[in-house]
């Protein structure tokens, strides 16, 4: 697969707790210069990145992350104020208790306001598999067809376990026709992207990927 292309699937990510503006923008630069998908940065630093980029990458930033479980109102909250700064995607964190709890139309609900509350923008719910079985996995590729979203994605990369190309498989054999995957979390070298984009992932979320990509060269 062409660098190109892989990079064109690319969120390029920065989403450690100690970021500074300096680190964020050296990753809008990376962004830029690489033609990535969109850049994935903390909320905090939206409204300097739309800025600086003035929309030739699509901002993302992250909402009840890592954890998700913030209330609802919060997570609507936070992502209207990303909007507001200027953020073109969303990639929200699922409550994993009321999935344990088996409140899969509680789940369904909160997706549905968080996605009213983009105005339009890309919405990505992120289920964390690292803490799901097999079934709440295919519950939640079920529940997020059925919702406003547009993308299922595997892992925040900060729960202990990241993509794995048996869970993208998955998704893609459980999502319906039109619901997207992001695979993000443990994508540790040039094959495990090709890998997970040959299984159906439309979006990689790494912070390396830029980097690994151009040390092929």
């Amino acid at each position: 697969m062409q660098r190109q292309e892989i990079l064109s699937h690319v969120d390029h990510t920065l989403l450690k707790q100690q970021a500074t503006w300096q680190e964020i923008e050296k990753t809008c630069r990376e962004a830029l210069e690489n033609h990535t998908a969109s850049v994935c940065i903390p909320p905090a630093f939206v409204k300097q990145a739309a800025e600086f980029l003035q929309g030739r990458v699509p901002v993302c930033t992250v909402i009840g992350f890592p954890n998700g479980y913030q209330t609802t109102a919060v997570k609507v909250f936070e992502t209207k104020d990303a909007v507001a700064n200027g953020a073109d995607e969303i990639d929200m964190v699922i409550h994993i208790g009321m999935v344990k709890e088996g409140r899969l139309e509680d789940v369904l609900e909160e997706i549905n306001q968080v996605k009213d509350a983009c105005g339009g923008r890309i919405l990505k719910v992120i289920v964390e598999t690292c803490m799901l079985t097999e079934e709440e996995k295919k519950a939640l590729c079920r529940v997020v067809s059925q919702s406003k979203a547009d993308y299922i994605k595997t892992s925040t990369g900060f729960g202990g376990g990241g993509a794995t190309a048996a869970d993208v498989a998955l998704f893609a054999a459980h999502v319906s026709e039109g619901t997207k995957i992001k695979a993000a979390g443990g994508i540790r070298s040039v094959a495990d992207a090709e890998e997970f984009l040959a299984l159906g992932a439309d979006r990689l979320g790494s912070s390396s990927l830029v980097a690994m990509l151009h040390e092929q060269d």
